[in-house]
């Protein structure tokens, strides 16, 4: 399984951007699949997750309100669309993916893409 991460850029304050993650694997609907995100010098934080046929999403500590994950299995894509941007939403984010159920710690995850690097400016 490979992930490539991408849509990360530099962004204002209340921004929105849409990460993208493009999944080289046989059969994509196997797994489940989640973004991370991780700031320097801290442990890698779970956003968003979402299960093999996308009809159930899980969710980090208050990141429903603006956050969204969504995946397009004909595709072999996984998306997280973020909305109002925060300056503390600045991170590396890293799609990955698991063949369990779902997953929402690191632990849970198999596999990993080379992140995307998101910067918030005020």
């Amino acid at each position: 399984v490979q992930l490539q991460a991408s849509g990360g850029g530099l962004v204002q304050v209340g921004d929105s951007l849409r990460l993208s993650c493009a999944a080289s694997v046989k059969s994509f609907t196997d797994y489940a699949m989640g973004w991370f995100r991780q700031e320097p010098g801290k442990e890698r934080e779970f956003v968003a997750g979402l299960t093999k046929s996308g009809l159930t999403t899980f969710y980090g500590d208050s990141m429903m309100d603006r956050f969204a994950i969504s995946r397009d299995n004909a595709k072999n894509m996984v998306y997280l669309q973020m909305n109002s941007l925060k300056s503390e939403d600045t991170a590396v984010y890293y799609c990955a993916a698991t063949v369990e159920g779902y997953g929402t710690s690191v632990g849970d995850y198999d596999y990993w893409g080379q992140g995307t690097q998101v910067t918030v400016s005020s």
